[in-house]
């Protein structure tokens, strides 16, 4: 007990007295929303040859979707993300460019460390027994949620273009986006669906990810006030009812396996319909959040948290495979292995979920030296970064199907 009291001390000590707790709570939140979604909304189906398939509650709860409308808070981790690059672009002592790369090097090590970790565990998995299907299964969700690393790399990429657009447009520089979601989201749901290219959905994800993220670099310009984040919340509350109701968008915000029609890949005008009512209630809340976080025991974790992110990020679903995929050997174990098709599943997935967080934990403890810079300089540091690229473009091309 001393020593958790000593390290929030120490925590609270050295943090500095112009850090802003509330964007640091908030990302904390968007982050942890994360791996409690993919564990709470993401199942298994065992087959008789004993791998595993993936399934979801929310095929057969239609009425479970709400879950997905609090869990899906990627809308308020760009809109942090996006308040957080226009400080840290103002503070750049060097070049764009040079701020840029550094950026994109820190999101890529940990993206590069947990592929190539899976590439060279992959035969060996296979040695000892783990089907093929199972293999398949886990590195797609492996490789689901580090899409999100290459969009956040593009859009942080246009963060001097989001400054310029916040500065000349002010809170309305995000709807431009908003619209072209909109007309494209038309055009594949509408009367002319039929006579629409397939890829056209993908012109969506650009914009559909930087509406949130041109929100948060214009309300980090000040260009965002209490006033705009209102009609945010209750314009985006009253779109996402409207889009559910009268248009019949789908209700889950998550992809469901076997339904054709998703919202988040590429993200529909629900996704930035919710954005916008979260980005709005954040902005609302952000002094509550502070004086919250004030507190050195609820700010410690929140430090924690953010520390961990990529970490977090990178290594959730392996947490949760480092149970299910031994579980399968044993055959049908509720809440693991067993279809995600009742009550009693949830119940018993909740309960499973605090031995995912252990994982994780004892996981991330050796995985966080992929956050850390890299050896550099030398040969057998060239030949390892060599080494972890073509391991992970390997898993990336097994995780996608292409081999």
């Amino acid at each position: 007990m001393t020593t958790l009291a000593t390290t929030i001390e120490k925590i609270e000590a050295r943090t500095p007295a112009h850090r802003d707790r509330a964007i640091d709570g908030l990302r904390a939140l968007a982050l942890l929303a994360v791996p409690t979604g993919h564990w709470l909304l993401g199942g298994f189906t065992l087959d008789a040859g004993g791998a595993l398939h993936n399934a979801s509650p929310l095929a057969a709860f239609g009425g479970f979707a709400p879950v997905s409308w609090v869990l899906q808070m990627l809308g308020i981790f760009f809109l942090v993300g996006g308040y957080a690059s226009v400080l840290s672009y103002r503070r750049r002592t060097s070049t764009t460019a040079a701020w840029l790369r550094q950026r994109v090097v820190r999101l890529g090590r940990p993206v590069l460390g947990v592929t190539a970790v899976w590439a060279a565990a992959m035969p060996l998995l296979y040695v000892l027994g783990v089907p093929e299907t199972t293999l398949r299964t886990g590195s797609t969700l492996v490789i689901q949620p580090l899409w999100f690393v290459g969009v956040y790399t593009v859009v942080t990429a246009l963060t001097p273009y989001c400054v310029r657009a916040a500065h000349t447009m002010g809170a309305w520089a995000a709807a431009p986006l908003l619209v072209s979601v909109a007309a494209v989201d038309f055009l594949r749901y509408g009367p002319y669906a039929d006579t629409m290219p397939s890829w056209l959905s993908m012109v969506n994800i650009l914009p559909g990810w930087l509406f949130a993220y041109q929100l948060g670099v214009s309300w980090g310009e000040g260009r965002i006030g209490r006033r705009g984040a209102r009609v945010l919340l209750i314009g985006g509350t009253l779109l996402f009812a409207a889009l559910l109701v009268v248009f019949h968008y789908p209700a889950s915000m998550v992809g469901v396996p076997g339904v054709a029609r998703t919202n988040s890949h590429p993200p529909s005008l629900l996704v930035l319909a919710l954005a916008a009512a979260q980005s709005g209630a954040a902005i609302l809340l952000r002094d509550r959040i502070g004086r919250l976080l004030s507190r050195p025991a609820l700010w410690a974790p929140v430090v924690v948290i953010n520390l961990c992110a990529m970490t977090i990020l990178c290594w959730h679903q392996t947490a949760m495979l480092a149970a299910a995929v031994p579980a399968s050997f044993l055959g049908p174990v509720a809440g693991l292995t067993t279809s995600p098709d009742s009550l009693g599943w949830i119940v018993v997935r909740l309960s499973w979920m605090p031995l995912f967080a252990t994982l994780l934990v004892l996981i991330g403890w050796y995985a966080r030296r992929f956050d850390a810079p890299w050896q550099t300089g030398t040969r057998a540091s060239k030949a390892r970064r060599a080494a972890a690229g073509l391991l992970a473009a390997g898993f990336a091309v097994f995780a996608l199907g292409l081999a």
